[in-house]
């Protein structure tokens, strides 16, 4: 009779595959992909920035991730640099989920690391539909729109639907709370390694990171706003994702100065991820 395995069997083959995983994610290769994939969120930002100034001036761009990936396949070799950053996207991926397991080692207490490492998890999912996003824009050769309404939609349709929307919606607010609060703390410079950075570039890191932070907070609190009338109103339509949140700013009093600021907040946010590529810690 042939006995099947023990129980630390099983835990020092899952202890194998988890090293593996690490090994592979903290290789030389994915590091370097990890970093691209970092500065291809700065160009998206830049992208959304920009759009958001021409949606402001009157322009009906699609100002969110979507707008900003069909710009670049608009482009001659557009759809060759999709490719390019879905495979830093995918680094990311990788490199956030295994970050957010056994990570944050510098972290300065368990509570921080832990919440550390929820954020690293939560970041692998962003990561993971932006390449996804590139990857259908370069297949098809333009962005797609509409995507936000068709979830939230699909949220209404369930048992609950308007509880649940209503629920994600305040957990979006208390999301970009939390953004603009680390983003006025400059919190995020806890994750950079700029002891060997020349002083310019450490005030770079944290102005364009604090505005950029706070920006985009901004905006994102108007999108889990709308995610909340769309609860109480029964109209998934008025929930369309940051485009829809960007061009709610512009109706609003001062709208367009208030669009154009946000804007440049976000452009920001993108030159912070340029500097943040180069001396995050990715380990």
């Amino acid at each position: 009779m042939v006995s099947g395995p023990d129980a630390a069997d099983v835990a020092r083959a899952g202890h194998k595959v988890g090293r593996g995983a690490r090994d592979v994610a903290h290789s030389a290769p994915v590091r370097i992909a990890a970093r691209m994939g970092i500065a291809a969120n700065g160009v998206l930002h830049l992208l959304i920035g920009w759009l958001a100034i021409q949606v402001a001036l009157g322009s009906g761009a699609q100002a969110d991730q979507s707008g900003a990936l069909g710009a670049i396949a608009a482009e001659p070799v557009g759809r060759a640099l999709l490719w390019v950053l879905v495979v830093g996207f995918a680094a990311v991926v990788l490199w956030r989920a295994v970050s957010s397991v056994w990570g944050f080692g510098y972290a300065g207490s368990r509570t921080e690391q832990l919440a550390k490492r929820g954020v690293s998890a939560g970041l692998a999912v962003v990561y993971a539909v932006l390449a996804v996003l590139a990857a259908t824009t370069a297949l098809r050769g333009r962005a797609s729109s509409g995507g936000g309404g068709q979830a939230t939609a699909g949220l209404l349709g369930l048992p609950g639907g308007q509880v649940i929307t209503a629920l994600v919606g305040v957990g979006v607010v208390v999301g970009s709370g939390v953004m603009v609060w680390n983003g006025w703390h400059k919190r995020f410079l806890g994750d950079q390694d700029l002891s060997g950075a020349a002083p310019g570039i450490r005030r770079l890191a944290a102005r364009t990171g604090q505005v950029g932070f706070i920006a985009k907070g901004l905006a994102v609190a108007v999108v889990g706003a709308l995610l909340c009338v769309a609860a109480l109103t029964f109209h998934p339509e008025r929930a369309n994702g940051l485009d829809s949140a960007l061009k709610t700013l512009r109706e609003q009093p001062y709208g367009v100065f208030l669009l154009i600021a946000v804007g440049l907040g976000i452009a920001c946010h993108g030159v912070f991820c340029f500097v943040d590529a180069r001396y995050h810690r990715v380990t």
